[in-house]
């Protein structure tokens, strides 16, 4: 795997991962009690966009690995995966 491809691959899981990290511990306004002026009550109260953030890249980075062992060190392909019976 060269290293473009590497680097694409692991925006993409970087990118999918980020979805499912997002709503980590989020506290809406109004559970918080405050609601600022002009928001919806439903919006997060601290966003915690940093740690999130770096949430996501060590997530990305571990299934990324799993990826490349299996791409690289083991050899799959993806007609190694069991998808679909063959006729």
């Amino acid at each position: 795997m060269s290293l473009v491809t590497g680097l694409a691959v692991y925006f993409i899981i970087w990118w999918a991962t980020l979805f499912a990290v997002l709503p980590w511990k989020v506290r809406t306004q109004a559970e918080a009690g405050h609601i600022e002026p002009g928001t919806n009550p439903s919006s997060p109260a601290r966003a915690l966009i940093a740690r999130k953030l770096l949430a996501n890249t060590v997530l990305a980075a571990v299934f990324f690995s799993i990826f490349y062992y299996l791409k690289v060190v083991a050899g799959w392909t993806l007609d190694d995966i069991p998808l679909l019976p063959r006729f």
